[in-house]
């Protein structure tokens, strides 16, 4: 794998604007997953089987009943090779601490002298995972959208991942939701997935929250279907930004840039660093790789502040610092999906084992979004006690007359008891 070089001069948003339109934009998909969707909610699991049929099995053979029964959960997860399951129950475990610290279940009570106001917090009832069974099968992806949904108090938790030529969901994708802790596993993919999970079927029951990476048809149809049901975001190619200095030792920093690079075509791994000497050792490492698709570049900044700044403008999905100089930015960082500290934090960790969630804001959306946590799965909610309405009714009801909403006002006024003092 190749990388650019570009010299970091005057504005960095304008050096990031250059490095994203090096990415090949997405094709439209939006007319194709729209008639996807429109065919499920007319057909309902007859659609979704024919899909899965033609796109997830491609007719090699029938597809199986959409929904994995109890004991194949159970037989998957017994199945598991022991140190995968150890693998897994460690993730498990570090994902739910994490989740459970930054899970906030207190209620507030507002007293505003004529009322009060309650404000709490209650999760969604069903939520819907996405699990990719694509290029390749994904159990960690289980563990991050089945742990914090758990944490945040949902009462059902439905799985859904394609299934392969054979017709079957990958078994280790199997064992980790009976591990984590899923409702219910549907053998469906793609937008025809999507559909089912917003609108229901005969088998699938709609959820509140869709949350999970996918491919494109996936993402369209989340976005198509937001609105109906809430979303995690909108989930592209991925991204990483290793900020070093000169300290940094370059072999297991070029590991990391190419262990990112394996999500594939799309992918955006750039090293920035005050040291061209470093950014010389880390192309010629990534040189060697292999091809992926990915998009490499060396970014050289003057100084760390200027890296700083480079990263503020990227807001890339992941953020790691290594050196000493680089990791004292650690405190000043405010936009990235997450933040790896340290030669030894590596980003593979986090998209495994940390604790850290990897389904994370990608594109540049760590501006204003966040990684997956129960705050995804949980919404808030606001109690009002009025005990006497007389005041607050005589200063809303001109208000209410000024926007031309007569019986709000006398609503209201209803309120007034006639021995209030005026």
């Amino acid at each position: 794998m190749r990388s650019e070089r570009i010299s970091l001069e005057g504005d960095p948003a304008a050096a990031v604007r250059r490095l994203r339109a090096l990415v090949p934009g997405a094709q439209s998909v939006s007319d194709e997953v729209a008639k996807i969707i429109a065919r499920v909610r007319e057909w309902n699991d007859a659609a979704v089987l024919d899909y899965t049929r033609a796109l997830d099995i491609r007719g090699v053979a029938e597809p199986r009943p959409l929904r994995v029964a109890d004991d194949e959960l159970d037989a998957a997860a017994a199945a598991l090779d022991p140190a995968v399951r150890h693998g897994l129950e460690r993730a498990i475990a570090n994902v739910e601490a994490v989740a459970a610290a930054r899970a906030y279940r207190e209620t507030t009570s507002v007293d505003l002298g004529t009322h009060a106001v309650r404000l709490g917090r209650a999760p969604v009832w069903r939520a819907g995972i996405y699990v990719p069974g694509g290029r390749a099968p994904y159990p960690s992806t289980v563990v991050m959208g089945v742990v914090p949904a758990r944490v945040a108090g949902v009462r059902e938790i439905v799985v859904c991942s394609p299934p392969g030529p054979e017709a079957e969901v990958n078994p280790t994708i199997l064992g980790a939701c009976r591990l984590a802790g899923a409702t219910a596993v549907y053998r469906m993919g793609g937008a025809q997935a999507i559909a089912a999970l917003a609108y229901g079927t005969d088998a699938v029951a709609p959820v509140d929250v869709i949350a999970g990476p996918g491919n494109l048809y996936v993402q369209e149809a989340k976005r198509q279907v937001f609105g109906q049901v809430g979303i995690d975001g909108f989930a592209g190619p991925s991204d990483l930004l290793v900020i070093a200095d000169r300290d940094a030792d370059p072999e297991p920093l070029a590991l990391d840039l190419l262990a990112q690079a394996e999500h594939g075509p799309g992918t955006l791994v750039i090293a920035a660093s005050p040291d061209p000497p470093l950014l010389d050792a880390l192309a010629a490492l990534l040189d060697g790789g292999a091809e992926t698709g990915a998009l490499a570049a060396m970014v050289e900044v003057a100084d760390m502040d200027a890296a700083l700044a480079f990263a503020d403008a990227l807001a890339p999905e992941h953020l790691q610092l290594a050196g000493v100089a680089a990791e004292a930015l650690a405190t000043r960082v405010t936009r990235a999906g997450c933040v790896f500290v340290g030669e030894a934090s590596g980003t593979a960790f986090g998209d495994y084992i940390a604790g850290s969630n990897h389904i994370l804001p990608t594109g540049g959306a760590a501006r204003y979004a966040s990684a997956l946590s129960p705050e995804h799965f949980v919404r808030a909610t606001t109690e009002v006690r009025v005990a006497d309405g007389s005041e607050l009714a005589r200063e809303a009801s001109p208000v209410a007359r000024a926007e031309g909403f007569e019986l709000h006002a006398r609503s209201m006024e209803a309120r007034i008891r006639d021995n209030h003092p005026r």
